[in-house]
């Protein structure tokens, strides 16, 4: 499991996974390289929405129709930073490209063209993000902690959050019920 890359995938947790972060999540890897792997989980709105959070960051959110947008728990870690899954990838100050369509952005300059012009269009915001060291990860994958599956971009912006994790499983022609919380090795 030395060369795997999971970029642009998802991660389903296994029902085994114990850490409470990450009960029946689903996980969007934004990253993933020899140091490590870092990731969103995009099923997990908190209760805050858009107007919350742009009141909260003082940012004057002009487009109504983004305000009741959900804000999501992206990870354990760096839960005071937000971080902002789009489509399409734009030009912003600190944006990681993900794939050709989708960018993840950690810059203030995105939020403040989302309140304004309310671009980019597509968009998943959250507070936080899962983050993995060198290894982990796939110590974590050997384990059974995780199912891996190619993510697609509809199941990100065009589903709402709890149709999500079934819609990546259904890709994996499984449901969440036929998974046991027993890992094995054959």
């Amino acid at each position: 499991m030395d060369n795997v890359n999971l970029t642009d995938n998802f991660l389903i947790a296994m029902p085994a996974l114990e850490d409470p972060y990450f009960s029946h999540a689903l996980v969007y890897i934004c990253e993933h390289n020899e140091n490590g792997a870092l990731g969103i989980i995009v099923n997990r709105p908190i209760d805050m929405d858009l107007a919350g959070l742009f009141e909260k960051i003082d940012i004057k959110l002009e487009n109504e129709a983004l305000a009741k947008l959900p804000v999501y728990f992206g990870g354990p870690v760096q839960l005071d930073r937000g971080f902002v899954l789009h489509r399409p990838i734009g030009h912003w100050q600190s944006t990681l490209a993900v794939n050709a369509e989708i960018g993840l952005t950690s810059s203030r300059d995105v939020l403040a063209s989302v309140a304004k012009d309310g671009l980019p269009t597509e968009i998943i915001v959250s507070l936080g993000y899962s983050g993995w060291d060198a290894g982990q990860l796939e110590d974590e994958l050997a384990q059974n902690s995780w199912l891996t599956v190619p993510a697609k971009s509809t199941i990100l912006f065009d589903l709402p959050p709890e149709e999500r994790l079934p819609a990546a499983m259904q890709k994996l022609g499984i449901s969440f019920s036929q998974l046991s919380d027993v890992a094995g090795h054959a």
